[in-house]
C-alpha cells in the first residue's frame, strides 16, 4: 500500500517548509530510516526522514519550492502501484489507499466489490468535510510522540493557529498546532500514550462527518479485525476457566506457553497447566503467570501433595518495578548504542593545572556581568582550539568527512528524563560572558523542557562535564555527528613535582574521545596540547 509522506512540523512557529534539498528521486528504493530531503524551515535546515519503505513513486515539491505543513511532499510504495487516488482532493490523504487495495480483486470476485466502493465514495466525502491531524516530527531523532495534554477536547471549536496538544519528543515537550478550522471530531490518543510519528491523533471537521469511515479507511482490516481478536482472548478465559490445560494445549497435547513463561512458572511454583493463556490461540504468556491466582481446588491438591513439596519456603517473594521509557530515554538509548558500536573509539587524557584558571576567573567575575563558570572557561578554550585543530571540529559521513567551518559546542545537561545537549553557536566567536549568558538560558530552557530544535541541533563538538558532582575523571560516548567529545572531571587538590620540589597544584583531568575513522591520534594529542595552554593560561583566550 502507498503512503503519504507529508511536510512535517519542524519548530512551533512553522507553516511552511521549503525543499533545500531531495536525497531521493522517483524510482529509488527508501529505507524506513532513510533521509528523503532536506527541509529549511523559518528556523533552520533539517532532515525528513519518511519512516516508510518501499519505492519513491512521486515528489510533489520541487527544490527549492515551499509546501505547507501537513502538505504532501513525497509518496512511497510498490513499483508500478497507482497512487493517484491519494492526490485526489485538499487533503491527500492515506486512507484512501487501502479501498484501492481493496478494489483490486474485483475481476475475480464482483459480488464483493460494492462494499469497497461504497467504503471509498464515503471515505472521499467524510475528507471533503474534515482534516487528519497526524503526530508531526519535531525533531530530527524522533520516531514517535506522547501526548503530555490535551487543550482541546471532542466537541470544541478549533481555529487553525490553536494549540490541540502539548507532546513530548525525545528532546522536549513541544505544541502541536491542527491547521484546521473546525470542530474537534475525534481524539486518537490518550493522555499518556505515544503515537508514531504521521499517526493520526486528532480529527478537525464539520460536525456530523463520517469520521468512522477515515479511521476505517487508514487501517481497515486491523480496525475490522478487533472485535474477533477482543472475542478470542475472552472465549480462551471462559475456557480456560472451565477447564485450563485443554485452553492452553496443542493438538499434539503439548502445552502452548512461551519459554518466559515456563521459567516463571517454575520459579514460582505454579503448575503450567492450571495457568489460562491470553495470547494468540490460548498460548500463555508472561502476564499469565504474574496475574495467576490458585483456585479452591488445586489448592487443596496442592495440600495432598504437600510431602513432596521442597521443604524451603522463601520469606518474602522475588520483585520489580517496570518504569516505561521517556521519549527522550529511548533516543538517548538509540543514538549512544549506534556511536558505541559504529564507531572506533579511542581515548586520551590529560591532567591541566588550574591554579592560574582560578585566579582569572575571580579576577573576570568582578567585572562580568554574568557570573563565569570553569565550565564555561573550558567551551571557549575548546573553541579556540578547534579553530587551530580542525580535523577535530569534523562529522564522519560513510563516504567523506565533513570539516565544518563553524564551531558549535554542545554542553551536555542532565535533566531528569535523561541527557540533553543545548548548543553554543559560533562560540569561537563569543566572549566569555556571551559563553556564560548564553549557556546558563539553554540549562534553564532545558530543565523546564522548553528548548525547541534550533537549541539542541547542529552540534560540531561536544562538552561533558561531571566535575560538580564529584566526579574526578571519566569517558564519554562520542555523540553523533561529532566526533569527539571532551570529558571533564572536579578540581582536585593534588601533589605534584615541579622543577624537583613538590608542591601542591588545582588539577583537572580531561578525557577526549575521539572518532578513530575522523580523528587519529596525533590530531587528537595536538588538539588536547592546545587546549591544556589555553587553560592553564587563561590571558591567552582575552587576545
Amino acid at each position: 500500500m502507498a503512503e503519504v509522506i507529508r511536510m512535517p512540523l519542524l519548530s512551533d512557529t512553522m507553516t511552511e517548509g521549503v525543499i533545500a534539498e531531495w536525497h531521493k528521486k522517483v524510482g529509488d528504493q527508501v529505507k524506513a530510516d532513510d533521509v528523503i530531503a532536506e527541509v529549511e524551515t523559518d528556523k533552520a535546515t533539517m532532515e525528513v526522514i519518511g519512516y516508510v519503505e518501499g519505492t519513491l513513486l512521486y515528489i510533489g515539491v520541487e527544490k527549492g519550492k515551499a509546501a505547507k505543513v501537513n502538505g504532501i511532499i513525497a509518496i512511497v510504495g510498490k513499483p508500478g502501484e497507482d497512487y493517484k487516488p491519494l492526490l485526489e482532493g485538499n487533503s491527500g490523504d492515506t486512507a484512501a489507499a487501502p479501498a484501492q487495495q481493496a478494489a483490486a480483486p474485483a475481476p475475480q470476485a464482483a459480488p464483493a466489490a460494492a462494499a469497497p466502493a461504497a467504503d471509498d465514495a464515503a471515505l472521499k466525502e467524510a475528507l471533503k468535510n474534515a482534516s487528519v491531524i497526524r503526530m508531526p516530527l519535531l525533531s530530527d531523532t524522533m520516531t514517535e510522540g506522547k501526548i503530555v495534554a490535551w487543550n482541546k477536547k471532542v466537541g470544541d471549536v478549533v481555529k487553525s493557529d490553536d494549540v490541540l496538544a502539548e507532546v513530548e519528543t525525545d528532546k522536549a515537550t513541544m505544541e502541536v498546532i491542527g491547521y484546521a478550522d473546525g470542530t474537534l471530531l475525534y481524539v486518537g490518543v490518550k493522555e499518556g500514550e505515544a503515537a508514531k510519528v504521521n499517526g493520526i491523533i486528532a480529527i478537525v471537521g464539520k460536525p456530523g462527518t463520517n469520521v468512522d469511515a477515515i479511521l476505517a479507511g487508514e487501517n481497515a482490516a486491523p480496525a475490522k479485525a478487533a472485535p474477533a481478536e477482543a472475542a478470542a482472548p475472552a472465549a480462551t478465559s471462559a475456557a480456560a476457566s472451565a477447564e485450563a490445560p485443554a485452553a492452553a494445549t496443542s493438538s499434539d497435547g503439548r502445552v502452548k506457553a512461551s519459554p518466559l513463561a515456563r521459567k516463571l512458572a517454575a520459579e514460582k511454583g505454579i503448575d503450567i497447566n492450571q495457568v489460562a493463556g491470553s495470547g494468540d490461540n490460548g498460548r500463555i504468556v508472561k502476564k499469565d503467570v504474574d496475574n495467576f491466582v490458585p483456585a479452591a481446588a488445586p489448592a487443596a491438591k496442592t495440600g495432598a501433595a504437600a510431602p513432596s513439596a521442597p521443604a524451603f519456603v522463601p520469606a518474602g517473594q522475588e520483585g520489580y518495578t517496570d518504569t516505561p521509557l521517556s521519549q527522550m530515554r529511548k533516543v538517548i538509548a538509540k543514538r549512544l548504542s549506534e556511536s558505541k558500536f559504529t564507531a572506533p573509539h579511542f581515548y586520551l587524557k590529560i591532567d591541566v593545572n588550574m591554579d592560574k584558571a582560578m585566579d582569572a576567573r575571580k579576577a573576570i567575575n568582578e567585572v562580568s556581568p554574568v557570573k563565569i563558570s570553569f565550565n564555561d572557561m573550558v567551551i571557549k578554550a575548546c573553541a579556540l582550539a578547534l579553530r587551530q585543530h580542525p580535523d577535530v571540529n569534523s562529522s564522519w559521513m560513510g563516504d567523506f568527512i565533513r570539516h565544518n567551518q563553524h564551531v558549535h559546542i554542545g554542553s551536555a545537561v542532565a535533566i531528569e528524563d535523561g541527557l540533553i545537549v543545548p548548543v553554543i553557536r559560533f562560540a569561537d566567536q563569543k566572549t566569555l560572558s556571551q559563553i556564560a549568558g548564553e549557556a546558563k538560558g539553554l540549562y534553564d530552557k532545558a530543565k523546564n523542557k522548553k528548548l525547541q530544535p534550533q537549541d539542541f541541533s547542529g552540534n560540531t563538538f561536544t562538552v561533558s562535564n561531571l566535575g560538580m558532582l564529584g566526579i574526578d575523571e571519566f569517558t564519554a560516548i562520542i555523540n553523533p555527528p561529532d566526533s569527539a567529545i571532551l570529558a571533564v572531571g572536579g578540581i582536585k587538590e593534588t601533589a605534584i613535582v615541579e622543577k624537583g620540589q613538590v608542591k601542591i597544584a588545582n588539577i583537572m583531568k580531561l578525557t577526549l574521545s575521539c572518532d578513530h575513522r575522523s580523528v587519529d591520534g596525533a590530531v587528537g594529542a595536538r588538539f588536547l596540547a592546545t587546549l591544556k595552554t589555553y587553560l592553564e593560561n587563561p590571558v591567552t583566550m582575552l587576545v
